[in-house]
């Protein structure tokens, strides 16, 4: 079930109405930016510009309890669904073409490429899952053959496991090689040393906005849900291969996740709302959706050596992922495991039935076996200096809902 998308909303930010713009009215993504010598302020992303939501409260031409003025997010998502409500409907009558409103606003935007984009959120906890039936099924036939791609629980339940939160940052931090122990399968024992097979796995995050203590339903999951964020989980794995025996990932998963810096709300994703896939077995009852809970979002990943051209080494959608975030979510609660306002949920790796919708190198390049030709040369894994780029959006009939770019450049081991 799709659900149809409504036209472009015209405002009188004329770059807005843009063919093409990510960040039209219809998206009013919420992000924090500084200018040069200013604090971290929040804003609101609307065409090449920044509305300086921090300034509209402080001026009184918003009125939030002061959750504006906290240089996060954070604050505002636990004010619940009613504010998020309000906060949209107001923004979009303040920016729509012909507001009466627009000379008072007009001082307080902010050229875009003239601010300094931060994490839009404290990082409560990061869950990180597994939950795309093509990624799993590539995986797991690399490793252990066709007839036992999928772990025996994987059509039961999403698999998740718990990441590190403080490694969360925001796009264009650079991200150091990692080191670790190693073990080629012939050694005797492993050695100490930079990762060979440093990674990326193209994801959304989910960022919960309403608190919970207990079980939830799916429908109470889904609407707790503030918003998405495009999420590269950086993956040393050759450091995973060795350590991941027998409780799963840890250090090769500790390096850096980074996330995009606009957090693009559910009300916006709304009209792109579908069913996830059919199930190939029947699930349990307390996973069961009682409407369409994914997202149709088109996804790319560009690759840039250092000094070189960029390629488009990946083209996927959300749409290819076996459990929805609510779904996650739902499951996440249901050993009576509190969540809190902050948590982030990343998808796991979005990878597609064809070898160009593959969402990481390791399926790309099918474990270093046949590496795929970029501009200029070849990759199996990331090399030093090379930057990977995320991208993004949902597509409406004139318009679309954009994410801007997750970008981190790997730079040289320590020593």
């Amino acid at each position: 079930m799709t659900r149809p998308a409504t036209g472009l909303i015209r405002s009188w930010v004329e770059s807005a109405n843009a063919p093409g713009c990510d960040f039209p009215l219809n998206n009013l993504p919420y992000g924090v930016f500084s200018t040069t010598g200013g604090a971290p302020r929040c804003g609101t992303a609307i065409g090449d510009r920044i509305l300086d939501l921090h300034g509209l409260e402080q001026a009184g031409l918003l009125a939030f309890s002061g959750d504006l003025l906290t240089g996060g997010w954070n604050a505002f998502m636990a004010s619940g669904r009613g504010e998020w409500a309000r906060l949209r409907r107001t923004l979009t009558a303040l920016l729509r073409e012909g507001a009466e409103e627009a000379e008072r606003l007009a001082p307080h935007l902010v050229a875009m490429d003239e601010a300094r984009l931060h994490m839009p959120f404290e990082v409560r906890e990061y869950t990180d899952f597994y939950a795309s039936l093509h990624h799993a099924r590539n995986v797991g036939t690399m490793f252990r053959g066709p007839e036992n791609a999928l772990p025996p629980n994987w059509l039961h339940m999403p698999i998740g496991y718990n990441g590190r939160a403080s490694s969360v940052v925001v796009s264009g931090t650079p991200v150091r090689r990692p080191c670790g122990q190693l073990k080629a399968p012939e050694a005797a024992a492993p050695r100490f040393g930079p990762s060979q097979r440093f990674d990326i796995e193209l994801e959304i995050g989910a960022i919960i906005g309403q608190p919970s203590d207990g079980p939830i339903t799916v429908a109470e999951a889904f609407d707790s849900i503030f918003g998405y964020v495009l999420l590269n989980d950086w993956s040393a794995r050759d450091i995973q291969a060795w350590e991941y025996q027998p409780l799963g990932p840890f250090l090769a998963k500790a390096t850096a996740t980074t996330i995009s810096p606009w957090i693009v709300t559910a009300a916006a994703l709304e009209p792109f709302r579908i069913d996830t896939p059919p199930r190939e077995v029947p699930l349990l009852d307390y996973l069961l959706e009682p409407g369409p809970m994914l997202y149709d979002i088109a996804l790319s990943v560009e690759l840039t050596p250092e000094g070189g051209t960029e390629t488009v080494i990946c083209r996927t959608n959300y749409r290819e992922m076996y459990y929805s975030a609510a779904q996650q979510l739902a499951h996440h609660a249901s050993s009576g495991c509190p969540m809190r306002v902050g948590d982030l949920l990343g998808s796991g790796t979005i990878s597609g039935p064809e070898r160009d919708n593959r969402g990481s190198l390791l399926e790309l390049s099918w474990g270093g076996k046949e590496p795929i030709e970029i501009a200029g040369g070849s990759r199996a894994f990331v090399e030093d200096g090379d930057e990977l780029t995320l991208r993004g959006h949902a597509e409406g009939p004139d318009y679309r809902v954009g994410f801007g770019a997750c970008a981190g450049r790997l730079l040289p081991a320590r020593g």
